[in-house]
């Protein structure tokens, strides 16, 4: 096994000096930076986890919380979170925090305080008092994305303004029978982001003088065979049918789409279809989406982790992140309502 004594040799310095430039604590000149990395990449060597630990104080691990593992959105998140923490020698240690109160209480009383890792990130979880209170205690930087808590910091999506976008979109096409695809009780869980996104849909009619007509709502589970179910009610419904339908994430909407086409519906002729999030298959399928650039959410959380370790290490005030962008983007699922 290479030694940090010999790719000191090679590159011609201390083995104080490779510390410091494999680590990326401390001062390095750049050309003394370069000649260490390429010394330890002939070599092959590789910094040692556990010593580095013990040198530092620091595991160059950050926690993340995650609600789902097997739910597109989380996934891409996750993978923005852990390509940005990869860039800068960082690992990360996966807890998923379902609704039991036992598995909640065991991640937050035992394994975080294990001292495992530098930081905490939770993606789009709602925590209580006391499991908030708990991650404070850590005394360690913790980044919450999805929604405001007064004791973190956070990445917050403005998910009513996200919907509006999407409603008004709709409108401005001329349509004014708009059927929403939302969440039945039990997945309106965590910041209530379905409830949020019906809450901008109905205000955004509200403004257009449309009344909200509960025989346009149906409820689904954020997922493609969710949209396809409940898209197949709202179109074979009596009475007027909905010239377009907002879905409240992409996903349901593609689901809508399928089962427009199965029922013999042209998308965008006989019924316009937009989503929210920004999903890889979107451009597939000309879906018109408000995309909330999940993959950037984990980039810049991880981003926001980072730099509030180096500002502990510096002893400089922490930036709060704040909220995350959105944007319409128009493709071929949705059009002018025909005169």
């Amino acid at each position: 096994m290479v030694s940090i004594d010999e790719v000191a040799r090679a590159a011609g310095v201390s083995t104080a000096t490779v510390s410091r430039a494999l680590s990326g604590r401390g001062h390095v000149s750049a050309g003394a930076k370069a000649k260490v990395e390429e010394a330890a990449k002939s070599l092959g060597y590789v910094v040692s986890a556990s010593a580095s630990s013990l040198a530092s104080g620091r595991t160059r691990n950050i926690g993340v919380l995650v609600p789902f593992l097997d739910r597109w959105f989380f996934s891409t998140v996750l993978s923005g979170i852990a390509s940005a923490l990869m860039r800068r020698g960082y690992d990360i240690t996966l807890y998923s925090l379902t609704a039991d109160r036992g598995e909640r209480h065991d991640i937050f009383d035992t394994f975080l305080r294990r001292q495992r890792v530098d930081g905490v990130i939770a993606i789009s979880l709602e925590l209580g008092q006391e499991e908030t209170e708990r991650l404070v205690e850590l005394d360690l930087p913790v980044i919450a994305i999805g929604g405001p808590n007064p004791l973190l910091t956070t990445l917050t999506v403005d998910d009513v303004a996200v919907a509006r976008l999407a409603t008004e979109h709709l409108l401005a096409l001329g349509h004014r029978r708009i059927a929403h695809i939302g969440a039945s009780p039990e997945f309106d869980i965590d910041f209530h982001i379905p409830t949020q996104r019906r809450q901008g849909f109905e205000l955004a009619l509200a403004d257009a003088g449309i009344e909200v007509s509960p025989s346009l709502f149906e409820p689904a589970d954020f997922t493609i065979e969710g949209g396809f179910r409940a898209a197949k009610q709202l179109l074979g419904k009596p009475g007027s049918r909905p010239t377009a339908i907002f879905a409240a994430s992409d996903e349901m909407a593609i689901g809508a789409l399928l089962a427009a086409r199965e029922l013999g519906y042209r998308v965008p002729e006989d019924l316009s279809v937009i989503g929210i999030d920004g999903h890889e298959l979107g451009e597939f399928f000309r879906l018109t989406t408000v995309d909330q650039f999940p993959l950037g959410q984990g980039e810049r959380a991880a981003d926001a982790i980072l730099e509030a370790l180096e500002s502990t290490d510096a002893e400089t005030p922490v930036h709060r992140p704040g909220e995350l962008p959105f944007e319409l983007i128009v493709r071929g699922s949705t059009a002018r309502l025909p005169q």
